[in-house]
Parts: C-alpha cells; structure tokens; sequence
C-alpha cells in the first residue's frame, strides 16, 4: 500500500491480506492522523472505515510499550468488537503489538486483569470501557488515540454522555471520528471535545 512513510512491516501485513492501493478515504486522511490532529471523517458505510482506523493505529503505536493502554477505539457492539480486534491482529502480524476486545457479554473482572498484563490497543463498546474505567480497571490517562467508529450511530442511540465522560477522563489524547453522515450531534461533539478538528468527506 502505497502511503507516505508507512511503517514497512505493516506494509507487509496489508499486502499479505490484498491491500495494495490505498483508496481514497486513506490517502486524503493518512498524513494527517498520523500527524496526530484531531478529525471527523466521513466516509459511506463499506469504504474501508475501520481499516483505515486499524492501519493509521497500528502506525502510531508501532510496538509494544510498558503495560499501559495507549489506544482506545470505540465500536457499536459485541459483533463489530470481534470483527476489529480480528483486524487489529491481522494488520499488526508483524508486530508485537498487543490487541485486547472488551463488549457487555463479557466478564469485567476477566477483561480488567487480561487489561492489566499489558494492552496497547483496546477495543471496546463505550458502555462496557466507562464501567471498566469506573472502576478502576485502567488508566485512561496514558491513552494518546481516541477513536469512535460510528460516531453517527452512537449518538443516535444516545451515548453522547457516555463518550463525553470517557474524553474528559484523558488529558492529552489525538481525538478522531469517523461516520457515515456528520450530523449536528457529530459536530457539536466534536467541536466541545476536540481542538480546532479536521473535517474530512471522502467518497
């Protein structure tokens, strides 16, 4: 996949599972999130969305660190948690980086211990990560990516606060969205929590 300065063993990974030609949506978003701005991306539903979110993570975090989690990407449910760890695991095959899903059928104190042996790149539905995190199952404060798939989606189930809450649980963090449709609700979210976001609408 051609993209500026890609890390070459996630290059590796992608064209192993047929990514060769970045679409549109990674080109126009790659350089900037890897710069680490805050962003709102729109892009119709089957147009690689959480690829690209998966492939622009696994750049930044690159490898394993310390034990602590430094990315937090929020899913709708337990199908879509699966469905981006799995990709999360392909896509960093060459890498040691550590990948854990967390989703309300889950066991909390299971997923809070396997969270404290190490995790770099936590999957999760925002309901099941704020009760993980109200009670003490990690540390949101070392989290450098924030990353909602399905903003749209999540607001209209009403999850605003919840989102909100988990936010202002980190200090400094790069912020992204990514949706279908940037809606009111995604854009007055985006503008209490981020700082002066990217717009992007691809496709």
């Amino acid at each position: 996949m051609q993209l500026k300065k890609i890390n070459s063993k996630l290059q590796q990974a992608l064209v192993e599972n047929n990514l060769t030609e970045a679409n549109e949506l990674q080109q126009e978003t790659f350089s900037a999130i890897k710069s680490g701005v805050d962003a709102v991306i729109q892009s119709p539903h089957g147009s690689g969305k959480t690829t690209t979110i998966a492939l622009n993570v696994i750049q930044r975090m690159e490898k394993a660190v310390g034990e602590s989690t430094r990315a937090l990407v929020l899913v709708e449910d337990k199908e879509k948690v699966l469905a981006t760890v799995e990709l999360f695991k392909q896509y960093a095959n060459y890498s040691d980086l550590r990948v854990f899903g967390a989703h309300e059928k889950g066991d909390i104190d299971y997923d809070k211990n396997q969270i404290s042996l190490g995790c770099d790149i936590l999957v999760g539905t925002p309901i099941k990560i704020n009760d993980m995190f109200a009670s003490a199952g990690f540390n949101m404060n070392t989290i450098k990516m924030f990353v909602v798939d399905d903003i749209d989606e999540m607001l209209r189930k009403r999850l605003e606060t919840t989102i909100l809450r988990l936010s202002n649980s980190v200090e400094k963090t790069q912020r992204l969205f990514f949706c279908s449709t940037i809606t009111e609700k995604v854009e007055v979210l985006a503008e209490k929590i981020m700082i002066e976001p990217l717009f992007f609408e691809a496709g």
